[in-house]
């Protein structure tokens, strides 16, 4: 397993809609295992293919002691509202209330190819849409309001006017302790 860099906000991919993976084979299982390995190294509950630069329709959830995999995941069902802070590891240090379904029934494929149906409430429901929004090239802050939204824009690009590119590696644990 290896580290993947994280995409920041202004990258293209961010932006994409994620294409299909259809049939897992052990480079979608690879991928699984690195984006696992790269977000809890980066202290995220869920990291979707793109922030780690690859349109393609594969993410991954550890919420609520919850760990598990989607693949080209569709939401069957939502009911209620719910509103919460939202942050993202593609936008460090940036977060806003989100207001979202409370709870989701989705269907995708696991790390093995296997279908299957989850339901969710909560902070693994919330994870699992902001995931899946990542994979049709939204961002969280899409769903703010548009004064809310420009001035969250306007601080990032204040604190990242000197960034040299849209990458951010991430640093194992070992490292960040010494």
């Amino acid at each position: 397993m290896s580290l993947l860099s994280l995409h920041l906000l202004g990258s293209p991919v961010l932006r994409q809609h994620s294409a299909e993976v259809g049939t897992v084979d052990d480079a979608v299982r690879r991928l699984v295992d690195d984006m696992f390995e790269t977000m809890n190294a980066a202290h995220g509950v869920g990291l979707a293919a793109n922030q780690v630069g690859l349109a393609r329709r594969v993410a991954v959830i550890d919420a609520d002691g919850d760990r598990f995999t989607m693949i080209d995941p569709v939401i069957l069902e939502t009911e209620g509202r719910s509103t919460a802070e939202e942050g993202c590891l593609s936008i460090p240090e940036i977060y806003g209330d989100v207001t979202r379904p409370e709870r989701v029934v989705i269907e995708a494929l696991d790390q093995e190819g296997q279908r299957y149906r989850r339901e969710a409430t909560g902070l693994k429901a919330r994870a699992i849409q902001h995931e899946i929004d990542h994979l049709d090239g939204i961002l969280f802050l899409d769903h703010l309001s548009l004064v809310k939204r420009q001035i969250l824009l306007a601080r990032w690009r204040r604190e990242h006017k000197d960034d040299a590119s849209y990458l951010k590696e991430v640093q194992p644990e070992s490292a960040r302790s010494e």
